[in-house]
């Protein structure tokens, strides 16, 4: 594999050497502005002061569609293209779907490369991968090096398959095609979505809507499967909102780049706390006979920080805030 001081810089043609943030009325794609990653981004964007943000919703734009892609480039022709889109989901979703998650994100991913390659108008492309193409057993810190040191942790393979393929699709044109296209792998996202996701997606939501369910309805208690021990880093979509924009800004290497919080709570912890915040007043039990998943995932993100990049918010805060946009929504779906 080369070495990840090859073609730190991609050049561009036309290119007038301009920084990302200083060219703020450049036109920007954000791919999967609807979702929780992708509007974080968005929001982002918009409150630097970028003029020109393009987002497609999933019926304005099929991204599994490769003409439908190829003609949005061609018209739009953006300068910069920022990929959060995809399906997404727990491990329970992802396993009960495989198929779906392998198929969907494959072609989104390769669809939306291939076409900023082919259209001429990119000038720099950065795609959000995952911690799960990490293998179950990586070293922990885990290191950016250590991609393809093993498989994927048995389950989470149909999501995190598509996403090593963007990675080294990134390193591929990067490579042979001189394009400036770069990778990110964020770590156990967590932050506002609208709707607020089901108890079929990640851990942090999901908990949410159990205990809030638990509260109302009057249940004793909650049950929440494995055995609490296996520790998690969570990162808050507005923290990689930032380092978004510092490595569109700052970072034009081979090798992909983690982003991780680098805090780390048991899952007991965790539950304790969405409790607390929920105010259920009822008890846990854990099932043991169900799966922990990974017992640990800890990204090193130390070449994030290196470029300046430091996470803001406290995991209890931002789970308050949660809690609040939960109880938002509830107000408002019982007034429809």
């Amino acid at each position: 594999m080369p070495s990840n001081t090859v073609l730190q810089t991609a050049p561009k043609a036309g290119d007038d050497g301009r920084s990302f943030l200083a060219d703020m009325s450049a036109k920007v794609f954000v791919a999967g502005h609807r979702g929780m990653l992708g509007a974080a981004v968005h929001r982002r964007l918009a409150a630097l002061g970028f003029t020109n943000i393009v987002g497609r919703t999933r019926a304005e734009l099929d991204l599994t569609s490769q003409p439908a892609v190829d003609k949005f480039f061609a018209a739009e022709r953006p300068r910069y293209v920022i990929l959060a889109a995809g399906k997404v989901g727990g491990l329970h979703a992802s396993s009960a779907a495989p198929a779906d998650f392998m198929t969907e994100n494959l072609r989104i991913t390769t669809n939306v490369l291939t076409a900023a390659r082919r259209c001429g108008s990119v000038r720099k492309l950065l795609y959000l991968a995952s911690s799960a193409v990490y293998p179950v057993d990586a070293p922990q810190p885990t290191p950016e090096s250590a991609l393809l040191s093993g498989p994927p942790a048995t389950g989470n393979e149909w999501y995190a398959i598509p996403k090593i393929v963007g990675i080294k699709m990134c390193q591929a044109y990067r490579a042979e095609r001189a394009m400036d296209a770069i990778a990110a792998t964020p770590n156990n996202l967590y932050g506002p979505r609208h709707p607020f996701p089901s108890e079929s997606s990640h851990v942090i939501p999901a908990l949410i809507r159990r205990f809030h369910h638990a509260k109302v309805t009057g249940a004793p208690e909650v049950v929440v499967w494995g055995s609490g021990a296996a520790l998690r880093e969570f990162t808050h979509v507005d923290d990689l909102a930032d380092a978004v924009v510092l490595l569109m800004d700052k970072y034009s290497g081979y090798e992909h780049v983690n982003v991780g919080s680098g805090r780390e709570v048991t899952v007991r912890e965790l539950a304790e706390t969405v409790r607390e915040v929920v105010g259920y007043e009822g008890r846990i039990v854990w099932d043991a006979s169900r799966p922990d998943g990974v017992m640990r995932r800890l990204l090193d993100s130390s070449k994030m920080r290196a470029l300046g990049w430091q996470p803001k918010v406290e995991l209890r805060d931002g789970l308050e805030d949660l809690n609040e946009q939960y109880l938002r929504d509830c107000l408002t779906n019982s007034k429809a």
